[in-house]
């Protein structure tokens, strides 16, 4: 594989660079920075130089760069910081003819940049090299190692001098190719090995370029890899030479069908080794990626809805997934296991079902999941986050066009007028008291077993599941657990409850507090969707059920859904697993949205307002068209009389 050609035009996203050169005093940062502008050692400088842009073509990467000068008095130690933390990288100089100030770069500057937390490449300058004792002469490599060690963020060391010309160039090449071309990305320098993103990256690029799907880059698939990331073919003889240099190193780098996975990372890692992270970097690019080795933002079609829509996978997405799980489920159990499930995701930057999805479908013994467990985590996560829905089904390999793989749903708003909800998602929000029982819910919905210990629920925590409706397409439902210390913040959002399909409110039924702020509840969010326009379905459950209920329970509980206009209270019980078909009675209540909505107090006086105010608009309407016709008689009385006499 080639290096990217010397004339290609800028392929970053940048449109420039911002290097800044700072340094002790008297370590010849202006001088450095004028000879390279100029190209010219000057007689006279000015303690701080203005701003200077380098020609634009003076490097291949035709990036436009900026160097900005420091001063070095303890006065304007605030502008420099500022500076620093605007940098795309750091130029640190020292003097090679005064070894105090190299020391200050590990005992001031660097700890200082750290300080500032600015977290960018630096490339550190020996400067004055014609000045240096040359009875100390001990290499550039001896004094850096230790310093680079402790360091990390020092890309590149390099000494020049400017009064004979000697390596000026270089220094600004190094910073720009250090912003464009970074080391850390890719390469961990302490174990010398390409990091994990960066394989998984070019493991993708490579399943890409494979396109029999045998294993290995054939000569052809070779240079069609070579014509895409550099618009130039390889001669045969370098393609011998590459498989050539991978082989002599590798036995398992190539085989009879060409370059294997294995010899492809491994020449990737070489190029970085020799320095040549642009040919990496332009792989990278080429596919899509940025510099955090994730795919650009472009690429991802942007997804607009309304605060009451909600985003699913489309019918195609679906059998993608269903195609996928079958050619990774490698034992044909119909489960995927741990390690299954990380060889499917190993093209994209990390495994996406970390934190709130880690926990929120149902598993097997040895943590396996099924088909409908496997998609219930795709649905959920197309439901909270589409757009990285959409990138990770193209990371492990969607073909179609991305928009293609989510439809946005209608409004729910419409969906009461209509009254019918043709989602294949649902999200129903779970309130209630502590000790409610509402994650015994959750947990018995993804197949947990009970338990009888309390733990309670400090953040919002999702459970999804396939529900079997007869007669229909399965339906997932997704329940959110909300704590009850976590309604007040739910509700400071006004659309908070644009998202919710239907809500359940939990309580205890042996515990009359339980069922008292349970009931509180339904009638804050019940006022909220009143006032906000987002009404909501909801349902009441009456968990433990293998409890007795306390007393004026019947009597409390039906005069609340009377008065609310909702169903009477669900009886469940997790323990003895008898839960009255809930999840169906749950789809079934969020596919006629118009129906067990709660009506407040105050919600009913407003529509009552409303219908007061409709009827009195509608009799002024009808007034005042019985006094437009009884005029519009009389006119024609009139007229009649007046042609008669």
């Amino acid at each position: 594989m080639a290096k990217p050609s010397s004339g290609t035009v800028n392929p970053h996203s940048r449109t420039g660079v911002r290097i800044v050169v700072a340094g002790d005093q008297g370590t010849g940062k202006s001088s450095l920075i004028i000879t390279a502008a100029a190209d010219n050692f000057p007689v006279n400088v000015p303690p701080v130089l203005p701003p200077t842009r380098l020609p634009e073509d003076l490097y291949p990467d035709r990036v436009p760069i900026t160097i900005i000068d420091t001063s070095s008095r303890p006065e304007d130690s605030d502008k420099v910081a500022e500076e620093l933390q605007r940098a795309d990288t750091v130029v640190l100089t020292y003097a090679c003819d005064r070894p105090e100030t190299l020391e200050n770069l590990s005992i001031f500057w660097l700890p200082h940049l750290r300080k500032l937390e600015v977290k960018v490449p630096v490339i550190v300058v020996g400067c004055k090299l014609d000045l240096r004792d040359e009875n100390q002469q001990v290499s550039l490599e001896q004094v850096m190692s230790p310093i680079m060690q402790q360091f990390r963020e020092i890309e590149t060391c390099i000494e020049c001098s400017a009064s004979r010309h000697i390596q000026v160039p270089e220094v600004f090449y190094y910073a720009q190719k250090a912003v464009l071309h970074p080391t850390a990305p890719l390469f961990d320098q302490e174990s010398q090995t390409l990091k994990p993103r960066c394989v998984r990256a070019l493991k993708r690029i490579f399943i890409l370029c494979d396109h029999d799907r045998d294993g290995a880059l054939s000569d052809a698939e070779l240079n069609d890899f070579q014509v895409k990331c550099f618009n130039a073919p390889l001669q045969p003889s370098e393609i011998v030479g590459v498989k050539k240099v991978v082989q002599e190193k590798l036995s398992e780098g190539v085989n009879e069908r060409g370059l294997t996975l294995t010899g492809f990372l491994f020449l990737h890692a070489l190029f970085i080794e020799k320095g040549r992270l642009e040919t990496t970097w332009t792989v990278l690019r080429k596919f899509g990626y940025n510099d955090d080795i994730k795919l650009a933002d472009d690429l991802i079609p942007p997804i607009k809805r309304a605060p009451d829509q909600s985003v699913e996978l489309t019918n195609e997405a679906l059998d993608f997934l269903k195609a996928i799980f079958e050619a990774f489920d490698g034992d044909g159990d119909g489960m995927l296991r741990p390690r299954e499930l990380d060889e499917l995701f190993s093209t994209a930057p990390e495994c996406p079902w970390t934190g709130i999805y880690d926990d929120a479908a149902e598993r097997n013994a040895f943590g396996g999941l099924s088909l409908d467990a496997f998609l219930s985590e795709w649905a959920l996560m197309t439901l909270l986050n589409p757009t990285f829905s959409v990138e990770n089904l193209i990371y492990i390999g969607y073909p179609g066009d991305p928009s293609s793989a989510i439809r946005v749903t209608r409004r729910r708003r419409l969906d009461r007028k209509k009254q019918h909800s043709d989602r294949n998602v649902l999200q129903c929000f779970v309130f209630g008291p502590r000790k409610a029982g509402k994650s015994a819910l959750l947990n018995s919905f993804i197949g947990r077993p009970y338990l009888e210990s309390y733990n309670p629920t400090t953040e919002d925590r999702y459970a999804v599941n396939v529900v079997d409706i007869p007669m229909e397409n399965k339906k997932y439902l997704v329940l959110r657990e909300i704590p009850e210390d976590g309604v007040r913040k739910l509700l400071s959002n006004k659309e908070s409850l644009a998202s919710c399909d239907i809500a359940v409110f939990v309580h205890d039924r042996s515990d009359e507090s339980s069922w008292r702020t349970s009931s509180e509840l339904l009638v804050e969010i019940a006022s909220h969707g009143e006032d906000t326009g987002f009404e909501v379905p909801c349902l009441i459950v009456a968990a433990k059920d293998d409890l007795d209920a306390f007393p004026m329970a019947i009597q409390e509980s039906t005069r609340v859904s009377q008065d609310m206009g909702v169903e009477a209270p669900i009886p469940i019980s997790v323990k003895l697993g008898d839960f009255n078909n809930l999840t169906r009675r749950i789809v079934t209540a969020a596919e006629l949205p118009h129906l067990s909505i709660p009506e407040t107090e105050a919600g009913r006086s407003r529509k009552q307002y409303h219908r007061l105010i409709n009827r009195s608009l509608m009799a002024v309407s009808v007034g005042a068209a019985v006094v437009v016709v009884g005029l519009a008689a009389y006119r024609v009385y009139a007229a009649r009389k007046n042609a008669s006499g």
